[in-house]
């Protein structure tokens, strides 16, 4: 059996045998969050997705010869936005977004990268790398901003697979008087009264946001590495910028080997974006479910394909996880699977077809054989699945309540039906029920409706 990893490459717009620069030493860079509001179910669904490579990765080579970093980027237009609507300062709002990012990621049961650099932690490299770009004639600097000059990168656009006009028609490309041409883009702007600003050799400012992630790669990861990976909506401008500009400053033909993109979690099929008004956040979701069953319905369809989101969806995974604890048993290994078990997973991160191996592995430890139910469960440990044990999920399930609808309607016909035989008592007690678990309902004209708090 074939047992080569094979990855969708956004930059060949094909599915490839993933050949690493040095099979000791794999090299892995996802864009993680700007640190400006709390991270919703679309942020989740990369976490998750890179989350599952990276343990593939380690699998196949060894976990000592993988290196996965992923950024915090603490310094963006969006946060000194965000910081001043709520009135708080910037370091307060960065520090408690990310400490809620990171319990979120522990919701969802991700490894933790091997690096979490900070931007605001890298400036100086971040001048550096300008500087260089300057000298080599790749930047320039106009009005104490600098640019960079995008008709002096002739594969600009190869990563998007467009030309440059049908890049910058649309896009949110800045127009300014002090470009040479419109699609350039900022690598250094100015900081203006109370924002946060370094000194450099063109006044004191802030990097660009697209220089960031060039720069800490680059320092962890070197000039060129094996997978750069993120939702698809940074293929362009963000990481056709990355390329544009490392490559640039490095003096090489490739900046990462393979670009993988995950795609867009939809509601009604409308893209989940904070200007749509159509966003759920992850800790939204903390009030009803486990992270298991937010984790089981992320990973439902193969991640490049868009993922609708509904309540059905979240209500299956959540009735698969609780008859998968069926067969839940207490490993003293932790891993009892082979790679021919990991072979959808190593086809292009196929979970849906992973999954369905999983049901087959349920129905066969059903059977009662200790053997094949350790199986079973180290298969879903593999995908951070089942990792509490049987105990602690039946106390989640009892204390708070998985809870969905049927359960919640239940409820409310309960304590109209104590209303109207006047047991006002125990309706009050369902009441306070439901509120202790997130959901408050409201009487009006007659009828009962509820919402999560």
């Amino acid at each position: 059996m074939n047992k080569d990893i094979l990855l969708s490459n956004s930059l060949t717009n094909k599915k490839e045998i993933f050949v690493p620069i040095d099979d000791k030493k794999i090299r892995m860079y996802v864009c993680g969050p700007t640190v400006y509001d709390d991270p919703h179910i679309g942020n989740a669904r990369p976490l998750v997705i890179f989350d599952i490579l990276f343990k593939v990765l380690k699998c196949k080579y060894g976990n000592k010869n993988v290196t996965y970093v992923r950024n915090i980027t603490d310094i963006d237009d969006k946060i000194i936005e965000a910081s001043k609507n709520k009135k708080i300062s910037i370091k307060k709002l960065s520090e408690d977004i990310t400490n809620r990012f990171h319990k979120d990621c522990e919701y969802l049961n991700c490894d933790k990268p091997n690096f979490e650099p900070r931007a605001t932690n890298n400036i100086t490299l971040m001048i550096n790398m300008v500087e260089n770009l300057i000298k080599k004639n790749f930047a320039y600097e106009s009005n104490r901003h600098v640019y960079f000059e995008v008709s002096k990168f002739k594969d600009y656009g190869k990563l998007s697979n467009k030309k440059q006009e049908e890049l910058i028609s649309g896009s949110r490309v800045e127009e300014t008087k002090n470009k040479k041409k419109q699609e350039d883009f900022v690598l250094w702007k100015p900081s203006i009264e109370d924002e946060p600003g370094w000194e450099s050799p063109w006044g004191r400012g802030r990097p660009g946001w697209h220089l960031e992630c060039s720069v800490m790669s680059k320092k962890y990861l070197g000039d060129k590495f094996d997978i750069h990976g993120g939702g698809r909506d940074l293929i362009f401008p963000h990481h056709e910028n990355e390329i544009a500009q490392s490559r640039c400053a490095n003096e090489t033909e490739v900046f990462s080997n393979y670009w993988v993109h995950n795609g867009f979690i939809t509601l009604s099929n409308e893209k989940m974006a904070k200007s749509h008004g159509n966003i759920l956040k992850i800790s939204d979701f903390k009030k009803k479910v486990s992270g298991q069953t937010l984790r089981l319905a992320l990973i439902s369809a193969q991640y490049r394909q868009p993922l609708d989101w509904n309540d059905k969806l979240l209500d299956e995974s959540q009735k698969t996880i609780d008859k998968w604890y069926k067969s839940y048993v207490g490993l003293d290994k932790p891993k009892l699977i082979s790679d021919n078990d990991l072979l959808p997973l190593y086809d292009d991160l196929n979970t849906p077809k992973y999954i369905a191996n999983l049901h087959k592995l349920f129905e066969k430890s059903q059977s009662g054989n200790l053997e094949d139910k350790k199986k079973f469960v180290s298969a879903c440990n593999f995908v951070g699945l089942l990792t509490e044990t049987k105990d602690e999920w039946e106390n989640f399930k009892k204390n708070k309540s998985i809870l969905n609808d049927d359960f919640i309607e239940t409820k409310i016909k309960e304590r109209n039906k104590a209303r109207d035989n006047k047991n006002y008592k125990l309706a009050d007690k369902i009441r306070n029920e439901l509120l202790e678990k997130g959901v408050q309902i409201e009487d009006k004209d007659g009828k009962t409706s509820w919402k999560f708090k």
